[in-house]
């Protein structure tokens, strides 16, 4: 899989997980935040553990289940705090402050594994943040309970993405890292929503659509689509299309909840969509000019003369 094609991918995951902040949200009419959590991830489960079983046989490299157990911790989390988030903001504003994981997850990624974000990439970033601002009205309001849950969520998203694009590229199987996650989600929130929740089935049949929506696009969908897409891209690249969740979930609350943006939010979504075309050519512009940099090369060249020579002489032995 290209760049390009990884990249279009994560958009993809982008429009899904935008669309479903609207379920998030009605969601909890029925339901609990740790009760909604577990039995999305106990519907994405059930759809990607019998495709996991693809991968069986495969060796894993040494540290394997430290990083998996690291992933789907922090995947675990990452999504329960989102989800509360909920109960104290709007689907806009929830989408626009989870997208400032774009910002975060490059500064994450320099720190824990030493990846130097490229000028584009901090041009890019500083687009998206700029974007979310305009966005959420320039934050001039006090930040709520739910506001500051979705910043929380947002930082936590960019460690995770950070170790994820890291077990991804050490480790790949990519199934059966996303069936991992959402396993661990489900054990972890079910039994809480249990004890201090509201979890029926009375209560998961009234929420039923929303956690078809939630289960098979959100999350089945979307999550195993980006660990697919990471292993074929950076986290920085993936952060910032990833943040076109915010246009899309801007998008979902203006159809479905009656949410309207204001001219200025509408510029910055213009902005966010503007730093996702920038990313984009810039991967493809350096794909494009690295593999001309490579076959230009000297050694390159000298290397292809060698091996055409050694293939004449063979063949004039054969003769």
């Amino acid at each position: 899989m290209s760049k390009t094609q990884a990249n279009c991918l994560l958009l993809l995951a982008a429009a899904f997980w935008g669309f479903g902040n609207v379920a998030q949200k009605t969601v909890l009419d029925h339901l609990d935040p740790l009760s909604a959590v577990g039995m999305r991830c106990l519907i994405a489960a059930l759809m990607i553990a019998p495709l996991a079983m693809l991968e069986r046989g495969r060796r894993f490299r040494p540290g394997y289940w430290m990083s998996l157990i690291k992933v789907s911790a922090l995947f675990s989390i990452s999504i329960a705090i989102q989800q509360v988030c909920y109960l104290g903001t709007s689907v806009t504003n929830a989408s626009f402050l989870v997208s400032t994981a774009t910002v975060m997850t490059p500064l994450a990624a320099w720190f824990l594994i030493g990846e130097r974000p490229t000028a584009i990439v901090g041009l890019a970033a500083g687009m998206t943040l700029v974007g979310v601002l305009l966005l959420s009205g320039g934050l001039t309001a006090s930040f709520s309970q739910g506001d500051l849950a979705a910043i929380l969520s947002a930082a936590c998203y960019a460690l995770w993405m950070v170790e994820l694009g890291r077990h991804m590229q050490t480790q790949g199987a990519p199934l059966t890292t996303a069936a991992a996650q959402f396993i661990v989600a489900a054990v972890i929130t079910l039994p809480l929503g249990a004890l201090h929740g509201n979890l029926s089935l009375a209560a998961i049949s009234d929420a039923g659509p929303e956690l078809a929506v939630l289960g098979i696009f959100s999350t089945a969908g979307a999550f195993g689509i980006q660990t697919i897409a990471q292993r074929f891209t950076s986290a920085s690249h993936a952060a910032v299309i990833v943040s076109a969740e915010s246009v899309f979930g801007a998008i979902g609350a203006a159809i479905f909840l009656s949410e309207r943006l204001s001219p200025i939010g509408a510029v910055g979504a213009a902005v966010v969509l503007g730093a996702i075309i920038l990313l984009s050519l810039s991967v493809h512009r350096n794909s494009q000019a690295g593999g001309g940099r490579v076959r230009n090369h000297p050694r390159y060249v000298d290397g292809q003369a060698a091996i055409k020579g050694r293939i004449r002489k063979l063949n004039e032995v054969r003769r």
